[in-house]
């Protein structure tokens, strides 16, 4: 079991940045791969980034290549999800949680409280 908090959201203006931070409480989480999602109501939980359990590689979905930049420090046990130039569809909640790989990113079952982010325009 592993025990994930995130924190970092807020209420930002559109163009401005958030970095978010994914606290985990495992020894293996340098064994594991890691992954940002996010939810607004009325919608799936639908992935964002993803990275590598060394940190070598990483995955964005489309909509935010060029804006977010996901990175993880090991040796706190943390990840992370810089993002830049934020437009309001980007307001929900995002979670972060291990991943199988970060081809075929798939979740654990156990997510965090998430932290909101509103994007106003």
């Amino acid at each position: 079991q592993v025990q994930l908090v995130e924190s970092g959201g807020g209420l930002v203006q559109a163009g401005g940045s958030l970095r978010l931070s994914c606290a985990a409480s495992g020894r293996t989480f340098s064994t594991n791969a890691m992954g940002w999602f996010r939810q607004t109501p009325g919608k799936e939980r639908e992935f964002v980034a993803a990275i590598s359990s060394s940190g070598g590689r990483t995955s964005y979905v489309d909509f935010v290549k060029g804006r977010f930049t996901i990175s993880r420090d090991n040796a706190k046990n943390t990840v992370y999800l810089q993002m830049n130039n934020l437009k309001p569809e980007d307001t929900a909640v995002y979670y972060c949680n291990a991943v199988q790989n970060i081809a075929t990113l798939l979740p654990t079952l156990y997510w965090g409280q998430g932290t909101q982010v509103t994007v106003s325009s």
